[in-house]
């Protein structure tokens, strides 16, 4: 090791040294040993010094290339040497570097994002808000020439504000799980009572939108521990998206199954399910498909974003499988109750 060599050169200039001064203490006339050790001595000397001077420039690489890192240029490296200590400064440089890459990669992927959010937020928006102003501007002008007709602006106009704010409403619950302010009451809650809560809850849609209902959720009792409100929500965005996005296979489904550790529950449909290129994005915020940004289908794009928020935060994992035109899966998992 170039580090242990360098602490042999000291030793042994160090020793020639002493030898060189006792030869010079005890006056002895021995000139050809004294010869013999002034020579090593220099020789390690200018060994030492040579070894400095690869050193610093070895140290001013390393300068010039975290200058570079330093610079915007994360593809910079720093290449190792045989000097175990300076290696493992090096190793830790290098790994910072690699750091310093992805947190500029997630830095503009957060742009990309945020400003992709901005924009989809500000149509969403905008277009309620148009209509909304448009049927109140008729009213106003009495355009209108019934009290039917009236009623039908009036009730088109309630389902745009009501649409309206379920938006903002969800855009502010976005926020406050991003900023951690949403508290988490974990406790003892039967997953199974939740899942059978949550399909009568939705029996009414299910109705209104001619979709059978398939159910396997068993009698016993799946005790999971997580917060019961981010619970409810989950079920809620997801048999919503089912209902929203899956009438035309006019059948909706929901399994519970148990797992070593954990509870899985599954909500799926027959609808026209999601290309496999856009599986990866179902979870991004404001992300919809292009059938989905269909009026008629509604969804503001956020519930699924919430969901994933919300189930991660309680300690589970949730995901998505589609096969197009055949079934479309959400599955999210719970921890048993430890």
């Amino acid at each position: 090791m170039k580090h242990d060599k360098t602490i042999l050169l000291l030793s042994l200039q160090l020793l020639l040294l002493a030898g060189l001064i006792l030869i010079e203490a005890t006056n002895q006339p021995q000139s050809f040993l004294r010869g013999v050790l002034f020579i090593a001595f220099a020789a390690i000397t200018v060994m030492l010094l040579l070894m400095r001077l690869r050193f610093k420039a070895k140290l001013a690489g390393m300068i010039d290339a975290l200058k570079r890192a330093g610079s915007g240029n994360v593809n910079t490296r720093l290449l190792a040497n045989d000097e175990p200590a300076v290696n493992e400064l090096i190793f830790a440089i290098n790994e910072l570097i690699e750091q310093l890459d992805k947190i500029r990669v997630q830095t503009i992927k957060s742009e990309a994002a945020r400003k992709s959010l901005l924009s989809n937020i500000s149509h969403d928006i905008r277009t309620p808000l148009t209509s909304i102003i448009g049927y109140v501007d008729a009213l106003n002008d009495d355009i209108a020439a019934s009290r039917a007709e009236k009623l039908e602006y009036i009730g088109i106009i309630s389902r745009k504000a009501t649409s309206l704010k379920q938006l903002i409403d969800e855009i502010f619950d976005l926020a406050k799980l991003d900023a951690d302010e949403v508290p988490q009451r974990p406790q003892r809650l039967d997953l199974a009572e939740m899942a059978r809560e949550s399909v009568i809850e939705f029996l009414p849609a299910l109705k209104q939108a001619n979709m059978k209902l398939t159910v396997s959720i068993p009698e016993e009792k799946c005790l999971v521990t997580a917060d019961r409100l981010s619970v409810q929500r989950v079920l809620n965005n997801l048999m919503k998206n089912a209902v929203q996005h899956g009438q035309q296979g006019e059948v909706l489904g929901v399994e519970l199954t148990e797992h070593a550790g954990f509870y899985q529950l599954t909500i799926w449909d027959k609808g026209q399910g999601i290309p496999e290129g856009e599986l990866t994005k179902v979870f991004d915020r404001m992300y919809r498909t292009e059938r989905s940004r269909n009026p008629m289908y509604g969804g503001s794009g956020l519930g699924l974003a919430i969901a994933k928020a919300l189930v991660e935060k309680n300690g589970g994992k949730i995901w998505v499988e589609s096969e197009p035109g055949q079934k479309t899966s959400f599955t999210f998992s719970m921890p048993k109750n430890s």
